[in-house]
C-alpha cells in the first residue's frame, strides 16, 4: 500500500463516502470538509509505512480523516473570521422544523444538527466526537488536547443544554437513551451534506 501511490489513492478514494460522512459531521461546511479530506490524504500516504493492521483500514482513515479536521478547526481558531452558528446559514441549508405534531426520523436528525450548531463550540467538539462518532472519553481528549474529566463534563454540559433546546422531542425514539441527544443523529444515514453551522474547539467556558 505505501509503495504504490495510485493503489494507496484508490482505497482511500474506495471509502470516501464514509470519509466525507466523517468530515461533514466534524466541520459542519463543505468546502472545509473537502480541504480537510486532501489534507486526511497526504498525511495517510505519509504514515502508510507505519500502519501494521493492528485495526481495520476504514477505523484508521476514519481517525485521520477526523484529525485532519480538529487540525483545520484549531488553525481557524488562530486565525478566527466571521463566525457561523448565529443565523449564517448556506442558502441550501436545512432549517429546523416547527416543533409541532410528531416528526418524522429524517426530519428529527435536521432538528438535532441545528441545535447541535447553537452549542459553545468546545461543548459541540465534544459531543460530535464522543456521541457521533463513538470515540471513547480518552480517545477524545487525546485529538482535543484536554483532559479526560474536561471532556467528561463538556459532554455532560452539551446534552443538557440540547435537552433544553429539545425538549420537545423528549419522546422521541431518535433522541432517546442514556448518552444525550446528539447519539441520535449516529442512527442515520450521516449528516445532511451542506454548510451548516461548523464544530469548532474553543477554551473551557466558565459558567
Amino acid at each position: 500500500m505505501a509503495g504504490d501511490p495510485h493503489a494507496f489513492a484508490e482505497l482511500f478514494m474506495r471509502h470516501r463516502d464514509r470519509l466525507w460522512a466523517a468530515a461533514i459531521r466534524t466541520l459542519r461546511d463543505r468546502e472545509e470538509a473537502e480541504d480537510a479530506l486532501q489534507d486526511a490524504l497526504l498525511s495517510a500516504h505519509r504514515a502508510a509505512p507505519r500502519f501494521r493492521g493492528d485495526s481495520a483500514v476504514t477505523t484508521w482513515l476514519h481517525r485521520i480523516v477526523v484529525n485532519a479536521c480538529l487540525d483545520r478547526i484549531r488553525r481557524r481558531k488562530a486565525h478566527p473570521t466571521v463566525a457561523l452558528g448565529d443565523g449564517s446559514h448556506d442558502d441550501d441549508a436545512p432549517s429546523a422544523p416547527e416543533p409541532v405534531a410528531p416528526v418524522a426520523d429524517h426530519d428529527t436528525r435536521l432538528v438535532v444538527w441545528e441545535a447541535l450548531g447553537k452549542l459553545p463550540a468546545d461543548q459541540r467538539a465534544a459531543l460530535v466526537l464522543v456521541d457521533v462518532h463513538g470515540y471513547a472519553v480518552a480517545e477524545t481528549a487525546a485529538m482535543l488536547g484536554i483532559a479526560e474529566g474536561t471532556v467528561k463534563s463538556r459532554c455532560a454540559r452539551g446534552r443538557a443544554k440540547l435537552a433544553g433546546i429539545l425538549g420537545h422531542l423528549r419522546e422521541s425514539p431518535v433522541i432517546g437513551g442514556n448518552r444525550g441527544s446528539a447519539a441520535g443523529v449516529r442512527s442515520g444515514t450521516g449528516a445532511p451534506r451542506d454548510g451548516s453551522p461548523s464544530a469548532g474547539v474553543s477554551q473551557e467556558e466558565h459558567e
